[in-house]
């Protein structure tokens, strides 16, 4: 061991990043690999979204801007936010950072204090476990469970509320399992929140992608809730926009002006080329994500009816691009399955384990790929699962 890891500061804290590095080395030395592991849109940025950051170039907009972002990009946000959800943010209560991961990292430093436990939809993006412990707190995770579509239960969240409870993080819809919370579970998490006093972290990044049946509501719309919430988004996942890291927060004006000077130590602004994009797609046309939204729910539909052919159970994704899978009638656990499932059939899937599951028996399935490519890599599967179930 180095010098600089036997003094690692107490704040960093352990986190298993080995399987995702050995399954991607394993990827790495096979051919006709079908990638269904990452939250990576397989399409193209819009070309007119491309275009603006090209322009942005040719124009020298490629210096520095504020902290906080460009003044047209926030009074772009803040108008989207309106139009799209009903928020009533102004520009100033806008903060543009580099991808939703920024933000939570700001907002986390700006709330949570040694101590503060933090609840969190579990199963979970685990980010937000890392930027808690970073900051002393101790995520605390509220179980979801495949009986109910991994839906939330606001007793589950009551349940785990102390006296050291400093918020709650409602991820809408969720990653990995795409539950969409709908709106009256919404109205009681906000009175639940008024009633204890809690502050909400509201991860949006996704309400865009949501299926028919299914409805979002921003919690921060509702009597009481605004001074007490962080809204997320970003562009990653509407725009296929993953590369450009461009995400924003939006809060009360005055948390605003206290986080700014943070925001700009842990980056001074956002890629401003990026910036320019992001507001090429907020201004310009939507035709080509509309397209991309109609085809996610093409594969959504065709994959859980290819799960459901292969007997495997799912929670039924109300939007996101995840199906969360139990492949327990294997006999195989996450990791295993996940890593034969490669070595075997060219397949990449990732395990539960990486969204704060241990020893789980849950696999996470993107559709992030064409849907011929869906259709093969499903066929290799269901092989693999019959072959499993026989031997089992």
């Amino acid at each position: 061991m180095s010098l600089l890891h036997d003094r690692l500061a107490p704040r960093i804290v352990e986190e298993d990043g080995a399987f995702r590095t050995r399954m991607l080395s394993i990827a790495a030395g096979m051919d006709d690999v079908v990638a269904l592991g990452r939250g990576d849109p397989d399409f193209h940025t819009p070309q007119h979204i491309v275009d603006a950051a090209k322009a942005a170039l040719d124009a020298n907009a490629h210096h520095y801007t504020g902290p906080t972002g460009l003044p047209q990009l926030r009074e772009a946000i803040a108008a989207n936010l309106a139009a799209e959800y009903g928020l009533d943010y102004a520009a100033d209560e806008i903060v543009v950072t580099a991808g939703v991961q920024e933000s939570i990292m700001l907002l986390m430093l700006g709330l949570v204090a040694p101590g503060d436990e933090v609840l969190i939809t579990s199963p979970r993006f685990t980010t937000y476990d890392t930027a808690v412990h970073l900051c002393g707190g101790t995520p605390i995770p509220v179980p979801t469970h495949l009986k109910d579509d991994f839906a939330l239960d606001p007793a589950e969240i009551e349940a785990r509320i102390t006296d050291r409870t400093r918020m709650f993080v409602l991820v809408s819809p969720n990653n990995p399992t795409g539950a969409v919370t709908p709106p009256d579970v919404i109205r009681r998490i906000a009175d639940l929140a008024v009633r204890h006093d809690i502050l909400i972290v509201a991860d949006e990044i996704y309400a865009k992608l949501i299926y028919d049946g299914h409805e979002h509501l921003s919690i921060a719309t509702l009597p009481g809730m605004k001074e007490r919430t962080v809204t997320l988004n970003g562009f990653s996942k509407t725009y296929a926009m993953t590369g450009w890291r461009v995400g924003y927060m939006a809060a009360p004006k005055d948390f605003v002006e206290k986080v700014t000077e943070p925001r700009h130590t842990l980056s001074i602004n956002t890629c401003t080329i990026s910036q320019h994009a992001a507001l090429a797609a907020l201004t310009g046309p939507q035709d080509e994500m509309e397209r991309m939204f109609a085809d996610y729910a093409e594969r959504r539909d065709w994959l859980t009816g290819a799960l459901d052919d292969a007997g495997l159970r799912y929670g039924a994704p109300g939007g996101a691009f995840y199906v969360y899978t139990d492949i327990s009638s294997t006999g195989m656990k996450a990791k295993p399955f996940c890593e034969a499932l490669l070595r075997e059939t060219g397949v990449m899937v990732f395990p539960g384990d990486m969204f704060g599951e241990p020893d789980s028996d849950f696999i996470r399935i993107s559709y992030l790929q064409p849907l011929p490519l869906i259709r093969e890599a499903m066929d290799r599967i269901a092989g693999f699962v019959a072959r499993r179930k026989e031997a089992a």
